[in-house]
């Protein structure tokens, strides 16, 4: 037994491939546009920011500019979410491993069912993003002055305002915890960088995945 798994070790490479370029690029596109989103957004949010549209030329361009990374931002995003929607359905290991919430906070990951590519607080923040983002670009139609508030009531473009300012909050604070948990658990920024990880990554973090990734036959 142990020469055969000597042997099983020597088939499996000392990086585990993750991502692709392309999904690499389309993710840090999505990034990019994210930051440029949030900083010139909260510039036209309140007063006590707008300074932040110094970096986008002044007030007139940052309100030029917005929108249409917005559209870059959401086109991105759809990309990426028809590639990995089969990875984040929600499944019934899922539900075990949020009832398990107190040992994921404490890493007590030896308590959880084994992951699959991604974990159910993954799952639900893609969805958080794919529900914000939606409500975002509705919105945010309703109130692009310079093509198409002119066609909605002055009422609908105040409630479309409220949802945009909403939906920006909830999009903020989920990218937030996307980046600290990327942070936290160490291993995982590589995995968009270099589009690898580890064999020891995979097996703590993503065990059903792993093992998928390694199934019987397979050559390494």
């Amino acid at each position: 037994m142990r020469n055969a798994d000597r042997q099983g070790d020597k088939r499996r490479p000392a990086m585990i491939h993750r991502y692709n370029a392309g999904e690499r690029t389309n993710h840090w596109i999505v990034a990019f546009t994210f930051v440029l989103l949030a900083l010139s957004g909260l510039a036209l949010f309140h007063p006590s920011m707008f300074w932040l549209t110094n970096l986008f030329g002044g007030g007139t361009w940052t309100r030029i500019l917005h929108p249409f990374v917005g559209v870059v931002m959401f086109v991105s995003f759809v990309v990426l979410a028809l590639r990995f929607w089969q990875h984040n359905l929600l499944t019934r290991s899922d539900a075990e491993w949020l009832r398990h919430a107190d040992d994921v906070v404490n890493n007590r990951e030896e308590n959880l069912p084994e992951v699959g590519r991604y974990n159910a607080g993954q799952k639900l923040l893609f969805f958080l993003m794919i529900g914000c983002l939606l409500f975002l670009l509705l919105s945010g139609i309703v109130i692009w002055r310079a093509y198409f508030a002119m066609y909605f009531p002055i009422w609908a473009i105040r409630l479309a305002a409220v949802v945009h300012a909403i939906c920006a909050w909830g999009l903020i604070c989920g990218i937030i915890v996307h980046i600290y948990a990327a942070v936290w658990i160490k291993g995982s920024v590589q995995a968009m960088t270099r589009g690898t990880v580890t064999p020891g990554w995979a097996w703590k973090h993503h065990r059903a995945w792993f093992r998928e990734t390694f199934r019987p036959g397979d050559k390494g």
